[in-house]
């Protein structure tokens, strides 16, 4: 199990759009991915778990993966938080 603090850079946060593109990268992993905001827990690979987080910009959430790519998990789903979800 590996897990990794990012912040939101994007203006709307972790919200809609933003968010549909997070769960679509979870599950191109095989790995468990969940993140947390505060003492709350959701499933990466779940939209309505994202979006019941309230993730805004600015806001520090922790990504956890478990599982066989559970590395690459952490760096692609980092890698599309530091762009601001932008190629």
């Amino acid at each position: 199990m590996v897990s990794k603090e990012v912040t939101i850079v994007n203006t709307v946060g972790l919200h809609a759009r933003p968010a549909t593109y997070f769960i679509k990268e979870a599950n191109t992993y095989q790995s468990s991915i969940w993140v947390e905001c505060g003492d709350r827990r959701a499933n990466a690979k779940s939209l309505l778990g994202v979006l019941s987080l309230g993730i805004t910009k600015d806001t520090t959430v922790t990504i956890i993966a478990d599982g066989p790519d559970e590395e690459q998990a952490l760096e692609g789903l980092e890698a599309l938080v530091v762009t601001g979800f932008t190629d």
